[in-house]
């Protein structure tokens, strides 16, 4: 049974947001509660989003994505937003084969949801962003489905937890709760070495969808998000990163009722510029680069 809650006011770009929630059966893993942000639009293809909520793999629930969720929404998104199963009660690789599940069941209702010929990207905040990179991985070596894009907020990828980012962030006697959250989502210690547990790092990252990398400039988690970006463009992925200097206390600050109020348009921007670019059509063949005069 769904329920609706009534448009609201997007932080960014004035807009209304419609909220559903419901719940999605899947034969090998019971029932899922979701949440759906935005809607179709009449005679146009929408960008169809499976967004995952962060949490460090053990907390979380999906009115902490809403920040999110709405942001992509507001950039032209219908977004999905699911509460994964979460640790230590289902650890690796639980969340990823629901995710991935859920992945194939909105590729069927695509169409239905956000119009036909409507692109799938997978978008993730914090552990939210382990999860979608990780999904795209699976995707890949799957065979299916087709994905246009993902989009990682402040991803959480190393579970060494030494970059710099995160030691300037953490105090030495502080406690960690990034290292927390992987040791409740790793069952054992070989699991850190699978790359749909780690996909920061996967040896194998060719051929994966087009990603777009935010991270905040005082984000703990902004140096292992720029390297998997980096090893993104190095194995031929089109991917862009950006630091993001209005952006403080990211990635607690992501599921907060009043959210990056500072960043809040210009992280819409950069969805929306990212959805336009993925979604441009190709050039047709013998046609002038953007900037060049068509030949006379």
């Amino acid at each position: 049974m769904s329920s609706r809650r009534p448009p609201q006011t997007g932080t960014a770009a004035a807009v209304q947001i419609a909220e559903t929630e419901f719940a999605i059966e899947l034969p090998e893993h019971g029932t899922v509660a979701a949440r759906t942000y935005g809607q179709r639009r009449t005679g146009a293809a929408s960008p169809l989003v499976l967004h995952f909520h962060g949490g460090t793999f053990v907390c979380g629930t999906l009115d902490n994505g809403r920040f999110i969720g709405r942001m992509l929404a507001g950039a032209g998104a219908v977004v999905v937003s699911l509460a994964y199963p979460l640790a230590p009660e289902h650890p690796f690789p639980q969340p990823i084969e629901v995710g991935y599940a859920v992945l194939q069941w909105l590729y069927k209702q695509r169409v239905k949801m956000a119009g036909k010929g409507a692109p799938l990207f997978l978008a993730g905040e914090e552990a939210g962003g382990n999860l979608a990179a990780a999904v795209a991985v699976v995707s890949r070596d799957r065979g299916h489905p087709p994905l246009a894009g993902q989009i990682l907020v402040s991803p959480m990828l190393d579970p060494c937890t030494g970059t710099a980012s995160q030691r300037e962030a953490v105090p030495q006697d502080g406690e960690c709760r990034w290292a927390n959250g992987w040791r409740g989502y790793l069952s054992c210690p070989k699991d850190a070495m699978h790359p749909y547990a780690v996909p920061g790092s996967s040896l194998r990252l060719a051929q994966l969808p087009p990603a777009l990398v935010l991270v905040g400039g005082d984000d703990p988690l902004r140096d292992e998000a720029q390297a998997y970006a980096a090893r993104l463009r190095a194995a031929g992925v089109a991917a862009s990163s950006h630091v993001l200097p209005s952006a403080s206390n990211w990635p607690q600050a992501l599921s907060e009722a009043q959210a990056c109020v500072a960043c809040g348009a210009l992280v819409q921007q950069h969805f929306l510029d990212f959805f336009e670019a993925v979604m441009k059509p190709p050039a047709a063949p013998g046609s002038p680069a953007p900037g060049c005069p068509a030949p006379g």
